[in-house]
């Protein structure tokens, strides 16, 4: 057979679109840029995460590891002068048997359910009240807000004046009314209600504020509207005011809630002789609370690996009702869209 007649020449042009193609995607490849590597964190994240580094490391010092350290505190027997020894839930069960830190719990849920809805009411009824035009305005709202910038020894001496079974002026009502002077603050039935009394007075202009701001953004169209309709005040405050307000109230509820459960210096000042820790909580731990408990047995009896486990109980106590607060304002807290 003749070089013309080989099967390799039989179809020259097939091979050299072949020849072609692959030159081509060598072409292609070569040219194909290759993608940069990802960076974990950008330049301006840099920047970023060198901004906020001094709160990043106060967070994780003061308080993710104070977490996970009174975590591991509850599980152990530490008096913060000897190592802390790892005895299982044996902090917890001592807590279930507890009588004295039911008596505390039941005395904050006390104190709650007296301060909340009592605090709420009126400071709403009060931010309604600076809500209209008046003159020397700014004077009534700064008068209700210094109790909030004062401090709980200050607070004390004017409660005192009131207070004081001697000569406090609310047993020289009682006693002007024909009425039995009282002990107050030495009486299991009545020192719950008068520390409600007094902190109501000291916070209710801080929740007044936040009110303050949620009126002033309620629309007056939907006022006019209403005085158009023939409602009256109290008409137009229940079903305008109330409802476009319920973020607001909702908030106010939640903080309130969160500020009873953390009450300390209040009954510390109040109900302390001398400053004497151990004597707070009285009168026969009638004003005992989660965190008056919690610090007496953390620093007055050494006892912080019992006191931690206090502190864990009471954050899923709180964690709990909060829960249900946000749960629940889906069914009456209506936000504008």
């Amino acid at each position: 057979m003749s070089d013309n007649l080989k099967p390799k020449d039989h179809f020259p042009e097939q091979q050299g679109e072949k020849k072609q193609k692959k030159s081509k995607l060598t072409l292609a490849k070569q040219k194909k840029p290759k993608s940069p590597k990802k960076k974990w964190l950008t330049d301006e994240g840099k920047w970023g995460l060198f901004m906020i580094s001094p709160y990043l490391i106060q967070f994780i010092v003061f308080i993710a590891f104070t977490l996970i350290a009174s975590l591991y505190f509850s599980f152990s027997r530490y008096d913060m002068l000897n190592a802390p020894q790892w005895i299982g839930l044996d902090n917890y069960d001592k807590l279930i048997n507890d009588p004295v830190f039911w008596k505390s719990l039941w005395n904050t849920l006390y104190f709650t359910i007296l301060f909340v809805p009592t605090q709420t009411i009126l400071a709403l009824i009060l931010a309604a009240a600076l809500n209209q035009s008046l003159k020397g305005l700014k004077l009534y709202r700064m008068a209700h807000f210094i109790p909030v910038i004062s401090s709980w020894t200050v607070v004390l001496y004017v409660a005192d004046a009131i207070f004081n079974p001697r000569f406090g002026l609310a047993n020289d009502l009682l006693l002007k009314l024909g009425m039995e002077p009282q002990q107050w603050l030495n009486d299991e039935a009545l020192v719950i209600p008068v520390l409600v009394t007094v902190a109501v007075w000291k916070g209710i202009g801080y929740m007044m504020i936040i009110f303050l701001a949620g009126l002033q953004n309620v629309p007056e169209d939907l006022y006019e509207a209403a005085d158009i309709e023939g409602a009256g005040v109290l008409q137009k405050f229940r079903h305008v005011t109330v409802p476009l307000i319920s973020g607001t109230t909702f908030l106010v509820l939640v903080l309130s809630t969160i500020t009873t459960f953390q009450a300390f210096e209040q009954i510390y000042v109040m109900t302390g002789n001398s400053g004497d820790i151990t004597a707070a909580g009285g009168p026969n731990n009638a004003s005992m609370v989660l965190m008056l408990y919690l610090f007496q047995q953390g620093f007055a009896f050494l006892k912080m690996g019992y006191a931690s486990a206090i502190a864990w109980v009471l954050f899923l106590i709180l964690f709990a009702i909060t829960l249900v607060q946000v749960k629940l304002q889906n069914k009456w807290v209506h936000y504008e869209k």
